[in-house]
C-alpha cells in the first residue's frame, strides 16, 4: 500500500518526458559535432586519437 502516489508521479513524469519537445539550438549541436568549442579552439589532447592511453604502460614510463 501506498504506492498508488508514487507511481502516479512516475507515470507524469514518464508522461512530460515522452512528449515535451524542448527548442533545440542547431548551432551548438552542429559545433559540438563538429569538434571545435564556443571560442573557435580545436580539441585539446584528450581527445585526440594519436597516442594511445597506455602507450606510457607499454614503454615502462609513468
Amino acid at each position: 500500500m501506498g504506492r498508488g502516489r508514487a507511481k502516479a508521479k512516475q507515470t507524469k513524469v514518464a508522461r512530460e518526458l515522452k512528449y515535451f519537445s524542448p527548442d533545440t539550438d542547431l548551432s551548438a549541436l552542429e559545433q559540438e559535432l563538429h569538434g571545435q568549442s564556443q571560442n573557435g579552439r580545436t580539441p585539446d589532447r584528450r581527445d585526440r586519437d594519436d597516442e594511445d592511453d597506455y602507450d606510457s604502460w607499454a614503454s615502462g614510463r609513468r
